[in-house]
């Protein structure tokens, strides 16, 4: 785990084990809340984050995020209201401050005119960080996590570097347990295989991922595991593939972006006599949910416990 010091302890946030994250009606809502109150003496704070260790003098008032997951997380712990502009990307929660700001290409000119003293961001952003270091502006770089327990660090990180540690445990803990409760009521599997399907060239997720670590909890069998080329985890199959495979379950990633549907899979060679599709096992996920690392994963292995117990029904 990264450490994160403060000027009166230089102890760990916390011993997050792989597990999960999300919300789920049992735990705190991912929508704004009061922020946390922060003594003086909790700051500064030195973040070991992707662009190193950085050192954060006076709680943030004005914050950036230019990253959907980070937004989630922000607002989730109780940072929302020191939340001053999000990316064009970050569309939930409905409040946050969304600008036509871009996490991909930013403008660093656009970014300093919303006067931040706090920019969060999740891509490799070099330039982004010495040009805003140029102007005294701190920069988290919380890269997408590879692992379920670093989602959970990123947001107790986040937690620690907004003033609002107490909110973000209190998260941490009720993800936790909602993940374990899960795990622990998850339908068995049994030789059940499945599909994830990032976008319809088709790309897909191997059980080495963030994503495919969810799916494993439930024991599904992951038919682009044995794709010829992994691509780090997300192969490019081809049509015939997955035919071939004929997946028990296949789970949509790109039903907002692209309109893919258990229709328009039918309609592609070969695949009309799929077994998730003649059995309608075809699960629409919502796209957002199933690309991000942050507070609503738990709602993502909601829809997938769903699936499993309801084809181990049929």
């Amino acid at each position: 785990m990264r450490p994160v010091r403060t000027a009166f302890a230089g102890a760990l946030l916390g011993t997050l084990v792989l597990a999960g994250c999300g919300q789920t009606g049992t735990t705190a809502s991912p929508s704004a809340t009061a922020p946390t109150s922060a003594a003086p003496g909790d700051f500064p704070v030195t973040i070991e984050a992707g662009n190193g260790q950085v050192t954060i003098a006076k709680r943030p008032k004005r914050i950036v995020s230019l990253s959907a997951t980070h937004t989630e997380t922000l607002f989730a712990i109780g940072a929302g209201p020191q939340v001053i502009a999000v990316d064009a990307a970050s569309n939930h929660p409905p409040e946050a401050p969304k600008t036509d700001l871009s996490g991909f290409k930013p403008n660093v000119e656009a970014i300093v005119a919303q006067k931040p003293d706090l920019v969060i961001v999740s891509d490799d952003l070099d330039q982004v960080v010495k040009e805003l270091g140029k102007v005294n502006v701190p920069v988290l770089h919380q890269p997408s996590a590879t692992k379920l327990d670093e989602a959970y660090e990123e947001i107790a990180e986040l937690g620690a570097a907004t003033g609002n540690k107490a909110k973000a445990d209190e998260v941490v803990a009720g993800m936790k347990a909602a993940m374990d409760k899960l795990a622990a009521e998850a339908p068995k599997a049994g030789k059940l295989t499945y599909y994830h399907e990032l976008d319809q060239t088709p790309y897909a997720a191997t059980s080495q991922t963030f994503i495919g670590q969810i799916y494993a909890m439930f024991g599904l069998t992951n038919v682009a595991d044995k794709a010829p080329e992994a691509a780090g985890g997300y192969p490019k199959l081809s049509a015939e593939f997955v035919a071939q495979a004929d997946p028990d379950l296949i789970f949509l990633a790109d039903v907002k972006c692209c309109r893919q549907s258990k229709e328009t899979l039918a309609e592609r060679p070969g695949w009309k006599n799929l077994s998730a599709i003649k059995n309608d096992r075809v699960i629409q996920l919502d796209d957002d949910i199933a690309s991000r690392w942050g507070p609503r994963v738990v709602e993502l292995a909601e829809t997938i416990g769903a699936a499993v117990a309801k084809a181990g029904a049929s």
